[in-house]
């Protein structure tokens, strides 16, 4: 039967479309802005794309290490709140104080602030989804986080387009233009989060017991060691390893790259718009045929069309030819990140979810420090950013075959579940 969000649902979707109106920043304006500010400073266009690279691998390798340890604390009683509040203010402040800089090292060093706030936030949301619906729903409702998330990020960014394209004619300069859209953007990444904090409560949990600092550890010590022998979680984390390194690569460095091969700054933006766009019904539209199909099919339909994208994109060197790729990522950009997240949910124990996404997080994070980092050098060294792009799509392959691996494990170890079952069974009517 087909059930309408309830309204904890909806306040979670919500954080998805607050903190995406900056994840949009990040792959449109941010780049742009930094890239133009640093040309303007002698720096050549290769370097610039290195240096945001690096930039955001930093970010992502802080946010990795810490998000284990962090995690493990949030578990305890009535803690995954406050810490997820502290990095959510992180960004958004970090966000806001983008407009400070006027030098791109300075900059750079905001835009980790604020990306670590952001990245370190969605450690704790991702978790709540276990508190906020059940097993049957999480594709759905995390399909539709991504989905409202792509649409309503499009709001404070369609502004942030008219000031910037548009604010000379009505006297705005960019500079100011910029401060107006940075605080924007964070304004709306914090307003729309509040019904989230003050309606949710954490419902899986594990209960403070002495020092809890050192019982954290020592918890995040045991689950790792547990994934030795939960294969269907560990070759999970090494599939999404893989796979999601392109995905994140391609999100951030998509409008760097694009500006490197001659596209002009508003046909990559209003491309990247349409991205949001396509993407909204087309999350949905894969949490709805999860009803139909098994999420593991639909993941690998999404990690073999990423792999397209990433070939496509090496004889990219037309406008019309990156609005087709924009079009042909926002169908799968969505389902991607939504029905990871939601199949990772269901396969890990819920009162270690932050934790367990702690360390969800370290494979994820650690492969966007190993794209962005691999596409940055690879860039300088023969000085063009197709070199990068190869090694991308390279990733989606060796993704896409361990997650079959692991596919194949997780439908051996339901088999012998049911086998076990049915003997049980008959003993009992014996």
């Amino acid at each position: 039967m087909k059930q309408k969000l309830t309204k904890l649902e909806k306040y979670w979707v919500l954080y998805d479309v607050g903190n995406s109106a900056f994840t949009l920043l990040v792959s449109t304006i941010i780049p742009i802005y930094f890239k133009n500010m640093a040309q303007n400073m002698g720096v050549s266009a290769s370097d610039s794309t290195a240096y945001l690279s690096y930039a955001i691998s930093i970010s992502t390798i802080i946010v990795a290490i810490l998000g284990p340890i962090l995690g493990a604390v949030a578990d305890n009683k009535n803690h995954k709140k406050p810490l997820f509040t502290f990095f959510m203010m992180i960004g958004v402040l970090g966000c806001a104080a983008l407009s400070i800089p006027k030098t791109w090292l300075m900059f750079l060093i905001i835009f980790v602030i604020a990306k670590v706030g952001f990245s370190g936030s969605l450690i704790f949301y991702d978790s709540m989804m276990v508190d906020v619906t059940t097993d049957e729903r999480m594709d759905e409702v995390s399909s539709h986080g991504y989905a409202w998330g792509y649409i309503g990020s499009c709001v404070p960014f369609v502004i942030s387009l008219l000031l910037v394209l548009g604010g000379d004619k009505v006297g705005i300069s960019t500079p100011a233009a910029m401060t107006a859209a940075f605080f924007l953007n964070a304004a709306w990444w914090g307003l729309v989060t509040i019904p989230l904090l003050k309606n949710y409560e954490q419902k899986y949990y594990v209960e403070n017991q002495g020092s809890m600092v050192k019982e954290s550890f020592a918890r995040l010590g045991r689950s790792v060691a547990e994934l030795k022998d939960n294969k269907k979680v560990a070759l999970f984390l090494l599939a999404f390893f893989f796979y999601i390194d392109g995905v994140y690569t391609i999100i951030e460095m998509a409008t760097s790259y694009g500006k490197d091969v001659g596209i002009s700054d508003a046909n990559l933006l209003l491309a990247l718009l349409l991205t949001q766009v396509v993407a909204f019904p087309c999350a949905i539209l894969f949490g709805k045929l999860t009803q139909k199909f098994e999420t593991g099919k639909l993941i690998s339909a999404c990690i073999i069309a990423y792999f397209a994208v990433a070939v496509y994109a090496l004889q990219l060197d037309a406008a019309w030819k990156f609005w087709m790729m924009a079009t042909f990522v926002g169908v799968f950009q969505g389902a991607i990140q939504a029905l990871s997240r939601s199949y990772y949910a269901k396969i890990i124990p819920k009162e270690k979810s932050s934790e367990y996404f702690g360390i969800f997080d370290i494979f994820g994070k650690g492969a966007s420090f190993m794209g962005t980092m691999l596409m940055g050098i690879s860039t300088q060294i023969f000085d063009t950013s197709k070199a990068g792009v190869v090694v991308i799509a390279a990733m989606f392959v060796v993704g896409f075959v361990f997650f079959q691996v692991q596919r194949r494990t997780e439908t051996q170890d339901s088999g012998t579940i049911s086998s076990f079952a049915g003997s049980q069974k008959q003993l009992e009517n014996i």
